[in-house]
């Protein structure tokens, strides 16, 4: 079964000449407003009440996000006290390439309950084209996005040591460029979950063909080259069940080229891409977090 799923993909990439670059980005841009909570739609994974958060602390807004004179108003969502950013620790979560902010809203409440409850900012956007997000999903629009938010929190007077950058699937690319690649500010510490290595193994991945990522894709994304730059602590974290982003091919190549002060690896055993806070256990999850968060090198 899993050799005919190849070769449907295989010849559906060929044949239609689909590129990888539409196949990336599958933004979900049908709801109308951001219901947070109250989202009745599916989401990855789910939370009891025990994680809910103080209405207070649920700041919806948007940015400004120039990509070379392309202006689009992006949404975000900040859990936390805004008038604290200028002391508190924040997380900026990226998000994968599917959905919007309602439906990564679960676990960006997991990330606001490490330690405790809002002990820890958490920053998180919807690229242009996901959610109520202006404008077309685009590699450079990723990574202009993201930096986006950075912009923001500096504004607010974050600073670099306080600024934890968290991404997920998709996001891992835009988390890993600005961690590699200095613009807005250089985030003290990196975490990925279920990070590919590059759209060349992307391609190959689907493909099962020894075709070069050019022949579908016009993308340069490479966080498994873009890590061996990083230098700061790094959290990694895959599901060694993952079918759609293989731990082998694309999360083990990117923890192993990793060459910086400190590391640390969960290796999540039975975990699918979408669902490794849920097997590992969210109070496990949670702990490892925050060990990661306190970790002083």
């Amino acid at each position: 079964m899993k050799k005919l799923a190849l070769l449907l993909t295989s010849g559906l990439l060929l044949s239609s000449c689909l590129r990888m670059d539409s196949l990336l980005f599958n933004p979900d841009d049908s709801i109308t407003e951001y219901l947070l909570d109250d989202f009745d739609g599916e989401t990855e994974i789910d939370l009891d009440g025990s994680y809910d958060l103080p209405d207070s602390t649920e700041h919806v807004f948007t940015l400004t996000s120039d990509l070379e004179g392309d202006l689009a108003s992006i949404y975000a969502v900040y859990v936390g006290d805004i008038s604290r950013i200028a002391t508190d620790t924040v997380i900026l979560y990226l998000h994968g390439n599917a959905g919007h902010l309602d439906y990564y809203w679960p676990r960006i409440k997991l990330l606001a309950n490490v330690g405790s409850k809002n002990r820890f900012g958490v920053l998180a956007i919807d690229y242009r084209g996901y959610g109520l997000s202006e404008g077309d999903p685009s590699e450079d629009a990723l990574y202009e996005d993201s930096d986006a938010a950075l912009r923001w929190l500096k504004e607010n007077g974050l600073t670099d040591d306080r600024l934890i950058i968290y991404g997920f699937s998709m996001g891992t690319a835009p988390a890993t460029e600005l961690m590699a690649n200095k613009r807005s500010m250089q985030p003290s510490k990196l975490m990925l979950e279920a990070p590919f290595a590059s759209d060349e193994v992307m391609v190959q991945d689907a493909s099962g063909l020894s075709l070069p990522g050019s022949f579908f894709t016009s993308l340069e994304i490479n966080n498994a080259e873009e890590i061996a730059k990083i230098n700061e602590p790094f959290f990694w974290i895959h599901g060694t069940a993952d079918s759609f982003l293989s731990i082998e091919t694309h999360g083990e190549v990117v923890y192993k080229n990793y060459d910086g002060v400190y590391s640390t690896a969960y290796r999540v055993e039975g975990g699918e891409h979408i669902d490794v806070p849920a097997i590992m256990g969210y109070d496990a999850y949670v702990e490892a977090v925050l060990e990661f968060l306190e970790y002083t090198p």
